[in-house]
Order: structure tokens, then C-alpha cells, then sequence
């Protein structure tokens, strides 16, 4: 199975931590389903040209969040993610990347009206292109 993580390599963000958000995030929006078979850590970790080490650390990390299971000799599969659950982590997401914006903003010295007034200009531009 491929799955379709994007590792940056000249990013100062751990190669694990890449690899574990985007992985969350397709499991999480349900672009892989539950039951799904993930690759062997070796399969994974050969098609991202990483170590067995990484993708076995993702995959411990995730299955403590519930959201891989492993079954001794057969393998390790996506879980039952709850509709709860997809609602929070988008709400979470969403959340987390427009605080990041606005203490962008605040530290260049935007006003709170200027930053409101860009939001919705660029709310407005992402949303005319997708109708």
C-alpha cells in the first residue's frame, strides 16, 4: 500500500514527527480507512528512505493514541477513529495554524483590524477558487 507522506529534508522538524503528523492526519480524516493494512515497518521505512527505528517509533507513538493497532504476526492496521474524534483533531488543527498566523501578525505589529481584514481577503481568495 502506498501511503502518501512527503518528508522535507531540509526541515528542522524531526523526520518522525513529519512522518507521524501527516500519517495521523490521513488516518484522522479517514483518507485511510479503519482496517486498513499499513506496510511492515521495513516496507514503510524503505519506501521513505528512512530507518526501521523512525517508523517503528511512529508506530508505537500512534498505537498510543489508539489509532493503529498491532496484531502479533499479522500486522498493523488503522483502528476506529470516532466522528468526535475527526471533529476535534480538525477543530485542533485549524486552531493551532491560525494562532500561528495571528502571533505572526502581532509580532510584525499588525493590528487586530488589519488582521481581519487580510484573513478575510485571503478567506475570501481560497474560497472563490474551489467554486
Amino acid at each position: 500500500m502506498w501511503i502518501p507522506i512527503q518528508i522535507n529534508e531540509t526541515s528542522a522538524e524531526p523526520l518522525y514527527h513529519q512522518i507521524e503528523t501527516q500519517l495521523r492526519s490521513l488516518i484522522v480524516s479517514g483518507q485511510i480507512e479503519e482496517g486498513t493494512l499499513l506496510p511492515s515497518i521495513r516496507e514503510f521505512a524503505s519506501s521513505l528512505n528512512c530507518s526501521a527505528i523512525t517508523v517503528r517509533r511512529v508506530y508505537q507513538d500512534l498505537e498510543s493514541e489508539g489509532l493503529l493497532r498491532t496484531r502479533q504476526g499479522t500486522g498493523t492496521f488503522v483502528a476506529k477513529v470516532g466522528e468526535s474524534e475527526r471533529d476535534e483533531f480538525k477543530r485542533g488543527t485549524v486552531q493551532k495554524a491560525l494562532e500561528a498566523a495571528i502571533d505572526t501578525g502581532k509580532s510584525v505589529q499588525y493590528t487586530e483590524e488589519e488582521l481581519k481584514t487580510l484573513f478575510l481577503q485571503i478567506l475570501a481568495q481560497k474560497y472563490s477558487k474551489e467554486s
